[in-house]
This record gives structure tokens, sequence and C-alpha cells, in this order.
């Protein structure tokens, strides 16, 4: 007979070292048997998963589970430890104990499961029964008995099994029994007896203690609609164990092997574990999956029920955990009198364990997250009706409308505010003095003095003067302070967006720990809201540091939709003095989904703030009022400030886009562009232009480079002159403000003293229209009023080249390179080198094959390769067109062989299509005994989609053989003639 015992997971663990963490294990017992597991490091909430088998000899035995923290350099720290009873187990039924929580100390658990197995069949463990006198004597049974009758397992009879050895007996019954068993000498009365789930709904709302409703999970909402039901009907729809919604819901999703544990309390909330498999999928095989249900808050009216699913089979399933958060909360009361609820579901992953891939992880589970939650809401639209918006105003409107102001008397808060030590000692000090006037005779002229000049007669009388004065002050700044703080309630808020376009809805709700820059220890926040130049301030709240808004502020309609809105707290301070930042953020709108910020808590940046982290909750919306158009009326306003008709794109060209810079569904492609990026070395990419953003992305030898920075960061644009660097094209200088762009740093050039970040673009194949294109956009979106009337507009115009910037977009794709040249030369690998070198050998091959102009830069040393640009242009016999060729260059030595690795790029300028591709050669150069060995290996990198694309290819491929044969047949000729 063997007791197998498989140890899940812990909880809790207490820090035993000195970063805060632990590297706990878990040391196993049974006479004279020991095991132990893996130690997980750097934890709190260690996951084991792992399974020991001990053979029973003797039913008196106790397991002893130990968990303990690991130390390199002294003896381990004990955590805790829990004790079995060998005959316990073969006492309960179906001999095992079920999946259960046990306590370790007052708040650290572990999750075990204890079971008996036989080789032999279950009616030969049965004899063993015939000795109860032998097991009762060394057994406590009465510690464990009332644990055992205090759980409330429904459970099933179990069948045996004569032809399945070494089996679990607990596979033999419905895991529907699991119970969350507290087993522990001396805490049998922590345990609680069966109860209804109402009775525990109402358990739950007498312990309620003023809980607020959690915020939403960082992974984003999956789920906010309306339901015709009570807020505690739909709550039991979901959670009681009695509903049948959630194994219809299970069977939908595919999940098997469903067990519902009941719901017990623990540590002060109603918890209950489940465990079902999940459905394969085309990525993955059926997986275990533990869930644990958590009510955070149930008041009769309000539920949040935290999900927390483990899935330990999985790739780096010990390191995470996903979360799901259900809020249930009362809805707006229905035009037909009816009640309705709202249900917000939203998720996040929880790591547990430090890793790597949690950019992958999550990434993997998101999309299963939302095809899960898209089934749920489908199959719960079937049990309870969903309430239709259109009848009862939008999303917005509902949410905005529950937000009421806290009223504000002028009366209470005068008294708040002028109850201080200031006031009331000023106050003290005036009528002190009052009384003393009126209490004594005029003092007789004496000294300087003369009639109506009454001076100080003493250095005390000085100083009390003084004093008086500066209380005055005070005073009268106090006074002045609230009068215009007063004055100020309320300005913004009420006041309605106008226009058509993008609409921009801020409710702001309330801060959380504030700094106190007063001397009373409190501040007069308000807030200020600044987007695309447009502002917006809250009311003054007095000496708060948890201060409540609930103010409404809508941003009037803009063409295009908002980037960036930036928020700022200020200490009031007075109309004399210059108002104290308490903290500041911004909210990228790229960079943040829309439907996570329809309840957010941001932090607020600074050193007040950090030190404080303080806090503020928004409700934000974004909504366009125009419809469809929108699209067609900014493009048709941009070709008149361009000068050039502006195609919409494919939405397959701008979902290639959207995902190629992460940017939401809303941002749409204008134009886009083949130019040089200038850093250390010219980068040969695209430019991506949209009515927010301008993005870069580039490819060079197999390093990507992909940034974005916004137009609204953008302080000037130049156009410098043309240089041998700029392969002799006009520059495009962008510069940003300062501080701005820090994420897409590594796209610029230079750095001023002021901090200001520079990019730098060239080569660009129509220049006038990239220019033009660019300046219209800045101005359209960057600039206020007046600043566009101060620019004047480039009137020039140059007649295009017979390419056009269009076509589809494609984005980076890996380069097929084939072979298309190789050869054995009688020449040595250091002359044939000289053909890279830009000496007279490399000047003289490329004249003979056609190339004039031939200029190229110094090789220069980066990243353990060396890199060099090449420029010249093509002459009649290679092409009619006269074309420009610009090239990047790297080499470095062969890893295995003597020889060296040459990588090219080359890019094609002022000849039909050019613009569509880039070439890419591979000179792959090995030192032979009698001379060398060369390879080329050829690639093209399309860029746009184009028809032409095979007659392209051929008539380039011929070209090119063609000219490496007179390549290397020129160095050799001219080896032989330098001999």
């Amino acid at each position: 007979m063997k007791l197998v015992v498989k140890v899940i997971e812990a909880r809790n663990i207490p820090a035993m070292d000195l970063n805060g963490y632990s590297d706990p294990y878990v040391r196993i017992n049974l006479g004279k048997q020991r095991f132990r597991t893996k130690v997980v490091k750097k934890c709190l909430n260690p996951y084991w998963g792992d399974e020991f088998s001990f053979r029973v000899d003797d039913l008196s035995d106790e397991l002893v589970i130990s968990v303990l923290d690991e130390d390199k350099y002294f003896n381990d720290d004990f955590v805790g430890f829990v004790k079995f009873p060998v005959s316990k187990v073969f006492d309960s039924p179906d001999k095992s104990l079920p999946t259960a929580w046990y306590p370790l100390l007052p708040k650290s658990e572990i999750c075990l499961h204890i079971c008996l197995s036989q080789n032999s069949s279950y009616m030969d463990l049965s004899n063993i029964t015939a000795a109860p006198s032998q097991r009762n004597d060394n057994v406590d049974s009465e510690s464990f008995s009332t644990a055992s009758r205090s759980s409330s397992p429904s459970r099933l009879e179990a069948a045996s099994s004569a032809n399945k050895n070494d089996e679990c007996l607990t596979n033999k019954f419905e895991p529907s029994e699991i119970s969350k068993l507290q087993v522990s000498e001396g805490r049998s009365d922590d345990l609680v007896s069966p109860a209804s789930f109402d009775d525990l709904m109402k358990t739950m709302e007498g312990k309620d203690q003023g809980i607020e409703l959690p915020t939403n999970l960082p992974g984003g909402v999956l789920l906010d609609q309306l339901y015709l039901a009570t807020s505690s009907d739909l709550n039991a729809l979901l959670f009681s164990p009695d509903s049948k919604f959630p194994v219809a819901l299970a069977e939908f999703q595919g999940k098997t092997e469903i067990h519902f544990g009941p719901w017990e309390f623990e540590n002060e909330n109603l918890v209950r574990l489940n465990t079902y498999l999940t459905a394969p999928s085309k990525i993955s095989k059926s997986l275990k999956a533990f869930e644990t249900q958590t009510y955070k808050l149930a008041n009769g009216k309000s539920f949040a029920i935290l999900v927390s699913v483990s899935t330990p089979d999985v790739i780096y399933g010990s390191t995470f955990r996903v979360e799901m958060l259900y809020c249930i909360t009362p809805g707006p009361e229905l035009p037909s009198g009816e009640q309705s609820s709202r249900l917000l579901a939203s998720w996040g992953m929880n790591f547990v364990q430090s890793t790597m891939m949690k950019g992958m992880i999550e990434n993997g589970a998101r999309p299963a997250v939302k095809e899960s939650f898209e089934q749920f809401s489908t199959l719960l639209s079937q049990h309870v009706n969903p309430v239709d918006l259109k009848g009862t105003g939008s999303q917005k409107d509902q949410v905005l409308a529950s937000l009421q102001a806290e009223p504000q008397s002028d009366w209470k808060l005068a008294v708040q505010y002028f109850a201080n030590f200031t006031v009331v000692s000023t106050i003290i000090i005036g009528t002190y003095v009052l009384f003393h006037i009126c209490l004594t005779a005029p003092s007789t002229i004496q000294g300087l003095e003369f009639v109506g000049l009454d001076l100080p007669d003493s250095i005390g009388e000085v100083i009390v003067c003084g004093v008086l004065v500066l209380q005055v002050k005070r005073m009268f700044e106090l006074v002045a302070r609230f009068i215009q703080a007063r004055s100020q309630k309320g300005s913004d808020h009420g006041i309605k967006a106008q226009g058509d376009g993008w609409l921009l809805t801020v409710a702001l709700i309330e801060g959380s720990n504030l700094a106190a820059v007063d001397s009373s220890g409190f501040s007069d926040p308000y807030v200020v809201f600044t987007c695309n130049g447009r502002i917006r301030t809250s009311s003054i709240k007095f000496q708060k540091l948890d201060p409540q808004w609930n103010e409404i502020f809508e941003f009037d309609a803009m063409d295009e939709p908002p980037s960036v809105l930036e928020v700022e707290v200020f200490d009031f301070d007075g109309p004399f003095d210059e108002a104290t930042s308490l903290g500041h953020a911004e909210i990228n709108f790229l960079k943040a989904n829309v439907s996570e910020l329809a309840d957010i808590w941001i932090p607020l940046q600074g050193k007040l703030a950090q030190a404080w982290q303080s806090k503020l909750r928004l409700r934000i919306f974004v909504d366009d009022t125009r419809g469809g158009n929108a699209i067609r009326e900014y493009l048709e306003k941009m070709e008149k400030e361009v000068g050039k008709k502006i195609s919409r794109r494919s939405p397959q060209t701008n979902s290639a886009f959207q995902k190629l810079f992460c940017l939401p569904p809303e941002e749409f492609l204008i134009n886009d562009f083949t130019c040089h990026l200038k850093r250390k070395m010219p980068l040969q990419g695209r430019l991506f232009l949209s009515p927010r953003v301008i993005g870069f992305n580039a490819s060079l030898f197999g390093h990507k480079t992909n940034f974005f920075i916004l137009w609204e960061d953008v302080e000037d644009i130049q156009v410098a002159s043309p240089n041998l660097s700029s392969m002799g094209s006009p520059i495009v200088v962008i510069t940003l403000r300062k501080g701005r762009g820090l994420d897409a740093k590594h796209g610029a050039k230079t750095q001023d003293a002021e901090g200001r970040l520079k990019y730098y673009f060239h080569s660009f194949v129509s220049f006038t229209m990239a220019h033009r294109t660019i300046m219209a956009l800045w101005k359209a979106r960057s600039l206020s009023p007046e600043q566009k009337v101060k620019i004047v507009e480039e009137d020039t115009e140059t007649t295009s080249l017979q390419t056009e910037e269009s076509g589809t977009f494609v984005g980076d794709e890996d380069i097929s390179m084939t072979e298309v040249y190789s050869s054995a030369l009688s020449v040595p690998m250091n002359f044939l080198m000289e053909l890279f070198s830009g000496g007279d050998v490399d000047k003289r091959v490329m004249e003979r094959t056609g190339c004039l102009n031939y200029s190229c830069s110094p090789w220069e040393l980066d990243k353990d390769v060396y890199e060099r640009q090449v420029c010249y242009n093509f002459d009649k016999r290679i092409s009619s067109y006269k074309g420009e060729v610009t090239s990047m260059q790297q080499k470095s030595p062969l890893p295995d062989k003597n020889g060296w690795l040459v990588e090219e790029i080359l890019t094609l300028h002022g000849i039909p299509l050019g613009d569509c591709f880039n070439l890419h050669l591979r000179y792959q150069i090995e030192d032979r005994a009698k001379g060398c060995y060369v390879k080329v290996s050829f690639g093209i990198a399309w860029l746009k989609r184009n028809k032409h694309q095979k007659r392209i290819s051929k008539n380039i491929l011929s070209n090119l053989v063609d000219r490496l044969k007179v390549m290397f047949a020129t160095v050799e000729k001219e080896y032989v003639n330098g001999r």
C-alpha cells in the first residue's frame, strides 16, 4: 500500500530574506522516508505541483509536511508544518483527503492532496481494517473528526476498480466534492458549517466595513454591459452553487471534468475552488486548470468577485495566473420602471515569479481571454436580457449621469478654511489690542512725535506692531484667496462641447494621497487639463489630501482624434503667489486602449507626487460625431494644403501600418516615403505619415529600427542644404520640444544643449511631395493659429519624378538570398579586398562596370562590424535613366574560415519603380592556397507590391550577373598588370 502526496502550491509565505522574498521548498517525512520539492526562488506564493509516493508499513505513522526557506550560507529558515496520521487518511471516505488549503501560520497556507493507493484490488485493501484497535490506539482522531464533520462536501459513492493499479482512489468519485478542508491542531473552530448561498451573502453583507469597489485590472475591460436584472439576481445567476449557468457556460466553452467546490469563509473572504480541463486548441492540448473565486465585496447591492486561474501544466505555468475581476453594481432605473444592473469585467496577469517571458505570455493569453468572454457574453445574453443602450442613452451618458458633485456650502467651507491657527491668533491679538485701546488714555506727545503721529516707545512695542502687521497681511491673503477660489468653482463644469468631430469628455472623480504643502498639513488642490491647446480647470478643494470632485469637462470637437491629454494638479496659493505643482501626468491615446480609460487611476509624476504616491481617478471618453466621413474630409483638407490629390489607403494597408507601430484602429495612414535616416551612418527605410504621428521603420542586416513621434511634440522643421553625407539631397531636420520623444531617442542624430532631440531625414524620391506633406500635417496638428500665420507656405512647384509615392505597404519580410555567381580566382584575397577599400583599384573597377562619379566613405567600426557608405551614378550602358545608387556596406571576418563576408544593400533613385524595392548582395570571400574563392548571393526586398515584380527581378538579375563577371575579370587583370 502506498500513500500518495501531491504538493500543489502555497500562499502568503512570510519574507525570510533581506530582499523581501523567500526561497521556499517543502520537505515531507513519513517514518524514515524523506522527500523534498524543488526550490522556488524569490517567491511568496510558490507553485510546485510535485507528487510523491510513500510505502506504508504502519498505520500509526505520521506524515509531516514542513515548509522551509532555503539559505545558502546559514541553516534553512522554518516557515511552518502540518501533520497527518496515516490512519486518518485510511479512515476517511474513499481513502483520501481532497484537495484543500491547510494553515501553516496565521496567514500562510499550503494546498495539498493526499490519498492511499494499492497494487492489489480494493477488496484486498479492505482486509487491513481487521485491526481497528491498533489504529485507534495511535491516532488522535478526535481533533480530526471535528474537521471532517465541519467540511461540507456533497460526496458521491466511489466505485471500486480492480483493474487499475497505483491509481489514487480520489479519482473514483466526482471532484465536485473538493472542499477547502482546514485541518490543523487547534483550528477546528475557524471552520464554517454548511450554509446556503443567500445566508453566506447576508454574512458578507454584515461584515461590510465600507469597502470600496475595486478598480479595474490593468489588462483592460472585457465586458461592460447593462442587464435587465437586479444586481443580487445577476450575482446569484453567475456564482450561486444552485445556478445552472456556470455549468452551461463550461459546456459551451468546451470544458470537461468540471468540479465546483463549495463556498467557504477563508480569512474573512468567501472563497471556493473549482477545477476543470480546458478545451483543446490549435496550439495546446487540454490542460488542467485550478480556478479560485474570491468575493472582495458583497454588500447586498454591489458585488466584486476576483477569479484567479492557474494552469500549471502549460509552459511557464508556475510563474503566472490569469485574473478576472467581475464588478456587479446597480444600474440606472429604466423608463419602464424596471431595475437594471451593470456588469463590468476586466482582466490582468499576476506573475508570482519573475520571468523574461512576460510579454510573450501576456500576448498569448490576451486572445484566449477575449474569446472566452465573447462566449460568456453570448451565453449570458440568452439567460438575462441585456439593456439596449440606444433607448437609455450611451454608456458614457449612463456613467456620467451617476456622478454627483459634492455639495459645497460657502459658509461651511469658510469655517473649515479659516479654522486655523493664523486666523484664530489674529482674532485674539486684534481683540486684545482693541480692548487695550479702549481702556487706555492717549499718551502725551514726547520724543519726535507730533499730533497725528504716535510712534512706539520701546523695542517691545516695535515687535508687537510688526507681529500685528504680519498677521493682518496674512489674513488679507487668506480672505483674497478664498474669494478668488470660490469665484472659480466649477467654472468649466457643465460647459457643453460645440461642433462636429472628435469629442473628448473627461470626468474628474477624485484624488488620493496628494502632497501636503501648506503649514496646516493639507493642500488646496485643483486640476488643469490640456488637450490640443485647449484648457479646462477644475474647482478648488480646500484643505484636502483626498479630494472628491465628480466634475465633468468637455473639449470642443476636434478634426483629428486627440493624441495626448496633459493633466497637472496644483496647490492654490492665492492671487499673489505662484501655484505649486503637486504632480503631473500624461495620457497618450495612441498607447492606451480607449476602453481602459473608462475608469482609470493614473499615478502622478514629480518629486512631491512620487514621494506621496499621489493618484487621480479619471473617466475618459473619446467619440467621433461625424461617422464614416471623417477620413475623407480630413484628406480633402490635406489635399488643399499639400497641393496634390491624396488617395485613401486600403483597410489592409492601414491594418499593416497600425500593427507595425502598435497604433489604435482610428489611426490611418496618409502617405509613406522611402528615405534615409541620418545617424552615425545613414539608414535606408520608410517614413510613414498619419494625422497624429510621424513614424520610421527600417531593417538593415537583420537589425530593425522602429519608432514614431507625435506631431504635437515637434517644435520646428527646417530644410538643410544638400551635401555629400546626404547623397546630394536636401535634409529635413525635425526638432522636438524639450523632454519630448524620449521613447524614440534611438532614432535621433543629435541632442542640442537644451536637451531637444533632432531627427535628420534625406534622400526622398520625391522631396517636394514629402516636404509639403510633412509641413501640412505639422501645421494642421501642432501649430496654433498665430504660428500658422507666421509660417510662409512654400509655393515652389517642381515636377515630380516618374515614380509616385503610392502603392501598398508590405512591411519588413525575410529576404530570400539566391546564389548568382561563384568562382575560384587566381588573385590573393588581400588584393581582392581592394575592391572594397575605396582606393584606386576600387574606383577603376567600378568605372569599368559603368559606375560614374563614384564616392565612398571610410570604413568605420560599429559593434564588431565595419560599415561604409557608397554613392555613384549609372552610365547609359546600364540604365538609360542614368539613375543614382546609394548603398550601405558591412564587412566582417568569417567565423570559421580565413576570409571576409561583405553585405550590401542598394537603393536606386531616379529609376522608374526604384522606390518599390531594395537590392541585397552578399559577397563571401575565402582564402585559398593559389588564390581565393568568391561566392555572391542576391535578393530583392520589396517595399511595395507591384504587378511587374517578375519582370523587374529578371532584368536586374541578368544585368547583375554581367556586371559581376566584368568586375572580377577586371580585378584579375588589375592584379596581373600590377605584378
